[in-house]
């Protein structure tokens, strides 16, 4: 994924957090606190590579606020990563587990590393070295790490075996994403794409749309996007645009099929990293398209699922007259100066801690399995999700409708509250 030099998330995040202060009325010392990390920790972590070289990694973690519960949130591997990019996830997790209305508060963390390029036996000494750095910061009690880009089950486990080795025990609920069999949770794949697509079905409810007579266009074809489309197909909708990331070419490709897309037939041309493979899917019909005409299709629904800054003050005239919701699967897909344009178009934004705090809710569910050491059914868990995504949306949503106010700027509201009123009560501010 290409990032763009110029963007600051972090600086946006903020920008984000002050309108909403600002909404609210919150004091200035409340401010101060939660508009920086509480904590963050800055390492290097020295690998011997397989040639015998020995290469040193950069590794982060932020814990942005733990006044409702341990710090919560992914480790991504990634070569071009910032210490800002991680503390605007950071940031955003706190608001997210808020919204969710679940008992943990907002970490990120992060290595400067590309694992295209590193053996299974490398990146390994990278999740053990990162727990070496972090075992004294970390734990089911303190901070939960996750998969987050690039990273996966198997480096969730390194990470825990490394982690109990040094504690002397077992410790299952410090860390989430685990694969199934050993403490991770049914229904943790699913659990994003799902949410999202959750509360699309509420929105389009209070909108009085037919969810059958809708088309949709997704940004992404990773494990968000592919969940969300599956379970919108499921519920009579129809996905006639999919982007995915060219490695061979370094960019993004959009691939439209105005009858529907085939997700099946997708997903057998694509790599583990979300890649679908261009000829064949020229053969089976599908017209390349550039990166960003996902945005210009005429639907109704618009569903970025990959990365930040993605609807910007460049392309956001694109977007199609038709388009009436927009459901943010990725973090930060969309900047600020996007949002005054959707606003004014009257465009229904889920905004991204809402639509895809389904991921962190399932991690949230694990923790609880693993630390009661009692697993649930699939369908219980997709059950609670269901539950928890829908009384979330509502809580936004209604918000929202009384005052007024931008899906964004209501869930900002309803997250700075609960978190503020935390720090309140343990007596911080």
């Amino acid at each position: 994924m290409a990032h763009d030099a110029s963007f600051n998330p972090f600086q946006m995040a903020r920008a984000q957090f002050d309108k909403s202060a600002d909404l609210i009325g919150l004091d200035q010392g409340t401010r101060d606190l939660l508009r920086s990390p509480l904590r963050e920790f800055h390492f290097s972590i020295p690998v011997r590579m397989d040639d015998g070289t020995v290469k040193v990694f950069e590794g982060f973690r932020v814990q942005h606020s733990d006044a409702r519960g341990p710090a919560k949130g992914g480790i991504r591997f990634h070569p071009q990563e910032t210490v800002d990019t991680v503390r605007a996830l950071a940031m955003w997790m706190t608001w997210k587990c808020a919204v969710a209305d679940i008992p943990l508060g907002g970490g990120k963390g992060g290595v400067i590393c590309d694992p295209h390029n590193l053996s299974a036996r490398e990146q390994e000494a990278i999740c053990r070295g990162w727990i070496r750095q972090m075992n004294k910061n970390v734990g089911p009690v303190e901070d939960v790490p996750a998969p987050d880009v690039m990273t996966n089950p198997q480096h969730m486990l390194w990470m825990l075996d490394e982690f109990e080795t040094i504690r002397g025990g077992r410790y299952p609920g410090m860390i989430t994403g685990k694969p199934v069999g050993m403490g991770g949770s049914l229904g943790r794949t699913e659990a994003t794409g799902y949410g999202a697509v959750y509360c699309l079905r509420e929105a389009l409810k209070e909108l009085g749309i037919d969810v059958k007579s809708t088309t949709a266009s997704v940004q992404g074809f990773g494990n968000v996007s592919q969940y969300a489309i599956e379970l919108y197909h499921r519920m009579g909708g129809k996905v006639i645009c999919v982007s995915s990331w060219n490695q061979a070419e370094q960019k993004s490709v959009s691939y439209y099929k105005p009858d529907g897309v085939d997700l099946a037939q997708l997903q057998a041309i694509t790599d583990r990293f979300g890649g679908i493979d261009p000829a064949k899917a020229r053969e089976l019909g599908y017209e390349i398209l550039p990166g960003e005409a996902w945005l210009d299709r005429e639907v109704d629904i618009l569903i970025p699922a990959a990365i930040e800054n993605q609807i910007t003050g460049a392309n956001v005239e694109k977007i199609n007259k038709r388009v009436k919701v927009v459901v943010e699967g990725a973090n930060g897909p969309t900047t600020p100066e996007a949002d005054a344009v959707l606003f004014k178009r009257g465009i229904f934004n889920i905004p991204d801690f809402l639509a895809n705090a389904g991921g962190v809710t399932c991690s949230y569910f694990e923790q609880v399995q693993c630390n009661m050491n009692y697993f649930w059914e699939r369908d219980d868990v997709l059950n609670k999700l269901d539950a928890k995504m829908t009384a979330a949306y509502h809580s936004v949503s209604d918000l929202a409708r009384n005052k007024k106010l931008y899906m964004r700027d209501a869930a900002y509201v309803v997250a700075v509250n609960r978190v503020a009123a935390a720090c309140r009560d343990r007596g911080w501010v």
